[in-house]
């Protein structure tokens, strides 16, 4: 996926496009410093997600909104920006910002909020069947579940390193070795297998065992 940075402090915009960095998923294929290199940036490059201010040297982030729905209408907009105004708040909820970051951004929320991004655009891309279950992952309906799943996580398993292996088997859409998810996510085997375990567990995903040309077994981990 392909993201662009809106964003008149450069150092800001640096720090963001090296938390999006981690993840595999996504290019940072462009930065702007005003409205006005936004709308062209947006023109040029056609990105899947905008990562946008709304104090801008020449226009508010929030009056890009408009423009970039009429223009633009399938680029997805996290929000990131030190306003608390309501009124920005609801120019954000009317032109379907997927969230809204307040600064200063803690690093694991930010890591949180692009990871759920990337799990709901797998999700999307994907050939699953639509349903109820569907749309409510979809739409965020799962959250409280989530909630009540993440609080109870098991020694050794946290949230955003989970997010992670979930997206890598929802994008790839195919059996994984715990190796090949290290390597997706950036971990050791034994940490992924770990994680690939945890998930078998619960049912998010299902282990097969492969025999390869050489006749070694290999288990394979598919998305449930």
């Amino acid at each position: 996926m392909k993201a662009v940075i809106a964003e008149d402090d450069f150092r800001i915009a640096d720090i963001h496009e090296k938390y999006l960095s981690t993840f595999d998923e996504i290019d940072v294929v462009g930065k702007a410093l005003n409205g006005e290199q936004t709308l062209e940036l947006i023109k040029i490059k056609q990105p899947d997600l905008l990562i946008l201010d709304v104090f801008f040297p020449d226009m508010m982030g929030t009056d890009l909104l408009p423009l970039i729905r009429n223009d633009f209408p399938k680029v997805d907009i996290i929000m990131i920006t030190a306003a608390t105004d309501k009124e920005f708040i609801e120019a954000a909820l009317n032109y379907g910002v997927i969230h809204y970051l307040i600064k200063p951004v803690n690093r694991g929320r930010f890591d949180e909020v692009i990871s759920e991004y990337i799990k709901r655009h797998a999700i999307l891309m994907s050939n699953q069947e639509i349903n109820q279950t569907y749309v409510d992952l979809l739409f965020g309906k799962n959250f409280d579940q989530k909630m009540k799943k993440n609080s109870g996580l098991p020694k050794g398993i946290d949230e955003i390193t989970l997010e992670k292996v979930q997206s890598v088997l929802l994008t790839k859409r195919m059996g994984l070795s715990a190796e090949e998810v290290a390597k997706e996510i950036g971990a050791s085997r034994i940490t992924a297998r770990r994680y690939l375990e945890y998930l078998s567990s619960i049912n998010e995903a299902k282990a097969e065992v492969v025999y390869g040309i050489v006749g070694r077994p290999e288990r394979k981990y598919y998305p449930v």
